[in-house]
């Protein structure tokens, strides 16, 4: 007895089959209340920031690729002519990170699929960097636990470890050290988003121009009223609460920004702020349709190049298919 016929065919299955893949997912931020001390010696910010992430995410696929091909990466998406696809992006950087700790080859094709607004101060970027941690930490096998990986996701940016956790958080020192918030129900929030980028260094400089509104200690007892209303589950109550100490500096620099807010406050917004440095900012709606209704509002007044629509609080980076 013969399988010559059904051999050939599984043979030719197995030939055509594409070499293994992990996609991982990661969310963007809003900060909900940022507090930011006077520039230290040590050329940085003190910070005491609440995070919320938001179900806008990166999607990052890691493929592998044979020895001694080195990372290679590519973009796709909303806005993603404007994203580097050398090792300047923070994606190559993070599966070069997790090699080097690791002790493997940096060997892999990068992937980046953009949800994030594109340098607007909502941590795409950052996403993209804790989704490649995860991708990578699966697809090589590395078996590093998660609390590690925001370790060395902190190596990358202030806003990579949270990225890599999710949920609501409070950060202090410069934004990277994590402690849980405790939060209730779900938030509706409507982000406007520019095509021009405002550069975070530039939005310090202006910080520090007008250093009145640096307070010479930070802390979080100033946002009780904004945790309480977490705690509560109560949007109209952390609406009343949302904060920004880089505001006023983003306003200076961006003046029609501050259009743009009065925009989803006389839209019915509970609250809306710029969204750490900018430029995008958020509305707190209601609703999922109020949400809807205040981007409408941005579009119609042309305040807005692009707009979104986003719960919160959203899970942090995890593999969704592999």
């Amino acid at each position: 007895m013969t399988f010559a016929g059904p051999l050939r065919g599984y043979g030719a299955r197995l030939a055509a089959a594409p070499p293994p893949s992990v996609r991982a997912r990661a969310p963007g931020k809003v900060n909900l209340a940022l507090r930011v001390g006077p520039l230290g010696d040590d050329g940085y910010h003190p910070l005491v920031s609440v995070f919320q992430a938001v179900a806008l995410f990166e999607e990052v696929t890691a493929t592998q690729v044979p020895p001694g091909t080195g990372i290679t990466l590519t973009v796709d998406g909303p806005q993603s002519a404007a994203v580097p696809t050398d090792a300047t992006n923070l994606a190559w950087r993070a599966a070069e990170l997790l090699a080097t700790h690791t002790g493997v080859e940096p060997d892999v094709a990068l992937h980046v699929r953009k949800g994030v607004p594109v340098a607007g101060g909502m941590a795409g970027g950052s996403a993209d960097a804790a989704a490649t941690l995860v991708a990578c930490d699966t697809l090589w096998e590395t078996g590093v636990p998660r609390a590690d990986l925001a370790e060395i996701a902190a190596a990358l940016g202030s806003d990579v470890p949270f990225c890599v956790l999710g949920h609501t958080a409070v950060g202090t020192g410069r934004g990277h050290l994590l402690t849980p918030a405790m939060t209730r129900g779900e938030f509706h929030w409507a982000f406007a988003a520019s095509d021009r980028g405002l550069p975070t260094p530039q939005v310090y400089a202006a910080f520090d121009s007008l250093a009145r509104t640096a307070s010479p200690v930070v802390g979080i007892e100033e946002d009780t009223a904004l945790m309480q209303a977490l705690r509560a589950g109560d949007p109209a109550a952390l609406g009343a609460a949302l904060h920004n100490d880089l505001q006023e500096a983003a306003l200076s620099v961006r003046p029609e920004l501050a259009r743009t807010v009065e925009i989803a406050r006389e839209a019915g917004a509970l609250g809306a702020i710029v969204s750490g440095s900018g430029p995008t900012v958020a509305a707190l709606a209601r609703s999922r349709p109020h949400a809807l209704a205040i981007a409408a509002t941005w579009t119609a007044e042309g305040a807005a190049d692009t707009v979104w629509t986003a719960t919160g609080p959203a899970h942090g980076a995890r593999v969704v298919a592999s």
